[in-house]
């Protein structure tokens, strides 16, 4: 609290949900004097993102933009997802996790399947086994959850992962993403050049988030496990779908949101305050 009553910002930024509550209601007041501006993560628009005294909405597509235009009224504009610089290399360095995947499963091409930091997903042990039965090397993102690592790495020919703090590298060396939030994995995938597939996504919010990229065009929605497998064959293959959902996700990314937000809130507050 020290540093917040020395520095005085030209502008606030949230980046969650509760925080863009919050400064929301401070411009409202006037309690805040400096511009109050939103990123907003997510590709589906919860109304817990939304309060009418903030300035600025930067978001990840047009149609989330236009959600928070229309229920807000206030400016919104789209940056495509924000992601770590190492996402956006393209060029392919080797690392350790290609001599791990061959030394595993040789001649098999891997395919990551995200459970978030905490390890949440429906079924996921039996999506990874029906994936390694039909000719992929199944890598499953634990995070924190050490029960579940356990168990994915009893069984044949799937790979099961902790914590991976480096994953740039990870994401470079497979070849699809098999995500249930639509959350920061999945921007990673699309800015790695990675093809991102939604599979039993989580109820509430993560499966309106799913809906929302798959609407985008930004994923592919799987409803069952013949989907899945059907899906996973077309997008991890060379190919031309393989392709078009990666030329996707690279169209994403459209701008730089501190270049937007800088822009919009510095030259003159005044201009954008709350009305």
């Amino acid at each position: 609290m020290e540093l917040v009553e020395l520095w005085w910002p030209d502008a606030v930024v949230s980046t969650f949900h509760l925080a863009a509550e919050i400064t929301g209601r401070l411009r409202a007041r006037g309690t805040l004097a400096v511009p109050a501006a939103v990123f907003l993560t997510d590709f589906a628009v919860h109304r817990g993102w939304l309060h009418p005294g903030n300035d600025l909405y930067v978001c990840v597509t047009e149609e989330a933009a236009a959600a928070v235009r229309s229920d807000t009224g206030r400016p919104a504009l789209v940056s495509g997802p924000v992601v770590a610089p190492p996402f956006r290399t393209r060029a392919r360095v080797p690392s350790h996790w290609e001599s791990d995947f061959a030394r595993l499963a040789p001649g098999r091409a891997p395919v990551l399947l995200s459970t978030g930091a905490w390890g949440v997903g429906s079924a996921v042990p039996d999506t990874a086994r029906s994936l390694a039965d039909h000719g992929w090397l199944p890598v499953v993102l634990c995070g924190r959850d050490r029960a579940l690592m356990r168990r994915t790495a009893q069984l044949p020919g799937v790979l099961g992962q902790g914590w991976v703090p480096d994953m740039p590298k990870l994401l470079a060396s497979v070849r699809v993403l098999i995500d249930n939030a639509a959350g920061q994995t999945a921007v990673q995938a699309l800015a790695s050049g990675v093809p991102v597939i939604g599979y039993r996504p989580l109820p509430g919010h993560g499966a309106e988030g799913v809906r929302s990229m798959a609407a985008a065009g930004l994923c592919v929605h799987a409803r069952d496990l013949p989907d899945l497998l059907r899906a996973v064959d077309r997008l991890a293959s060379a190919g031309a779908a393989r392709d078009r959902q990666c030329a996707r996700g690279a169209a994403a990314f459209t701008a730089d949101a501190a270049a937007l937000i800088s822009d919009f809130c510095l030259p003159g507050p005044a201009d954008h305050g709350p009305s």
